[in-house]
């Protein structure tokens, strides 16, 4: 089992910028992809960026070039930088993490809002 602890969310302005965290305990040496995504109200919960172990990265169309995905594996954390945030980032932000058996942990979510 994996546990994971998220934190960093909040209320900022439009333009503004916040760091997420995301801490992992328990069988931390078989993850291997370690994640976020997020879901607005009545909507589907989408990717925004991930990083394997190795540290290859994947973001979101929408994310790029304003978020950045970074993890430091002596930690089992990972953490995600967003800058220019804009309204259309609210969201709940859950961190995610796959072992390499395929089994999926998720956070219990931590609310990023952007107002105009």
């Amino acid at each position: 089992q994996v546990q994971l602890v998220e934190s960093g969310g909040g209320l900022v302005q439009a333009g503004g910028s916040l760091r997420l965290s995301c801490a992992a305990s328990g069988r931390t040496g078989s993850i291997n992809v370690m994640g976020w995504y997020r879901q607005a109200a009545g909507k589907q919960r989408e990717l925004v960026a991930t990083i394997t172990r190795s540290r290859s990265t994947n973001y979101a169309d929408s994310v790029k070039g304003r978020f950045t995905i970074s993890r430091d594996n002596a930690k089992n954390t990972v953490y995600l930088q967003m800058n220019s945030l804009k309204p259309e980032d609210t969201a709940v932000y859950y961190c995610q993490t796959s072992t390499y058996a395929l089994d999926q942990y998720w956070g219990q979510g931590t609310q990023v809002t952007v107002s105009s």
